[in-house]
């Protein structure tokens, strides 16, 4: 895929979507972290009605550390992994206590440190918590990538490195959000509604089933 056909593609996602976010309920970077490692396997849906639960009661590394693992555990039951999820959170609101202030590091080695915490999260949080350009690649972003010939890779971390040096700097920042949505409402993974999909002229795609 050339230059111009990517320009394309990301314009018009603009244009459909000026203001793209995450469909993860938070109020602060504390509260996007806990529910990105929540997600993990997990839909957006089902990590927000667990934290519409969690967070009134307990919305910063203090307060779910006070919980304990036995604690936290009845408020994620109905996400999968939860057992290990609790594990994971626990030592991770530890450690942003006695390493951080409490506070969520802004680095992402720092990120990566924390349990449960990976490339894709660690990603997330920069770009969706501090601004950052960087471009997490998840199952929807690793086949919007690949089937439109956006960026193609065997693995999620050759994708995100050929989306990143690729993706012009005008649309690095929102990126993310515009490929995962588009993935998940459109080019979907068993039958992607080609006929409704507005970058269809620009995808590479040769399977396109059109009306």
């Amino acid at each position: 895929m050339n230059k111009e056909k990517r320009t394309a593609i990301y314009r018009t996602l603009r244009e459909r979507m000026p203001a793209p976010t995450t469909e993860l309920e938070y109020v602060n970077a504390f509260e996007l972290l806990i529910a990105v490692i929540l997600s993990a396997q997990a839909t957006d849906v089902g990590v927000n009605k667990a934290t519409a639960k969690l967070y009134p009661v307990a919305n910063t590394p203090a307060s779910i550390l006070a919980l304990g693992i036995d604690g936290l555990k009845p408020y994620i039951r109905t996400i999968g992994l939860y057992n290990s999820k609790a594990e994971n959170i626990i030592k991770t609101c530890r450690i942003l206590i006695e390493r951080h202030g409490g506070e969520v590091p802004r680095t992402r080695s720092e990120l990566e440190a924390l349990p449960g915490v990976g490339r894709k999260t660690a990603n997330v949080i920069l770009n969706t918590a501090f601004g950052e350009p960087t471009i997490a690649v998840d199952t929807h972003i690793f086949r919007v990538a690949n089937r439109t010939g956006l960026a193609k890779g065997k693995t999620p971390f050759e994708v995100e490195k050929r989306l990143v040096r690729l993706t012009p700097d005008e649309f690095k920042k929102d990126a993310h959000h515009w490929l995962i949505l588009h993935g998940r409402y459109v080019c979907k993974a068993r039958k992607p509604l080609c006929g409704e999909c507005p970058i269809r002229e620009c995808c590479e795609f040769t399977k396109k089933e059109l009306p």
